[in-house]
């Protein structure tokens, strides 16, 4: 009877601590990453990355791309307010896409 109930202590244990790891390596995984330069991040996003609603300005008659990957998240950790001191804006013509290309 007691082997029983340590037992049980024991496998609750272990499943809420599983649970628990689980729960962290998720949240670390959704944490976007931050990309020192568009070459870093045209190497995961090959058009760019930008905001929900956004679209590429362009000039002349260059069509504008429409196929970059559209993650709000993803983008904000690569705009200028979110970089750190010294590293460059990824959105240098501020139109909510960041590393736009063809």
């Amino acid at each position: 009877m007691i082997i029983r109930k340590v037992a049980a202590a024991f496998a609750v244990a272990s499943l809420s601590f599983g649970l628990a790891s689980v729960g962290a390596m998720e949240a670390e995984a959704a944490k976007p990453k931050s990309y020192k330069n568009c070459k870093a991040l045209n190497k995961v996003y090959p058009h760019g990355v930008g905001k929900k609603g956004a679209r590429d300005k362009v000039r002349g008659s260059t069509k504008p791309v429409k196929n970059f990957k559209v993650s709000t998240k993803v983008y904000k950790f690569n705009d200028g307010k979110a970089r750190k001191k010294g590293e460059r804006d990824l959105d240098r013509d501020n139109d909510g896409v960041a590393c736009e290309k063809r």
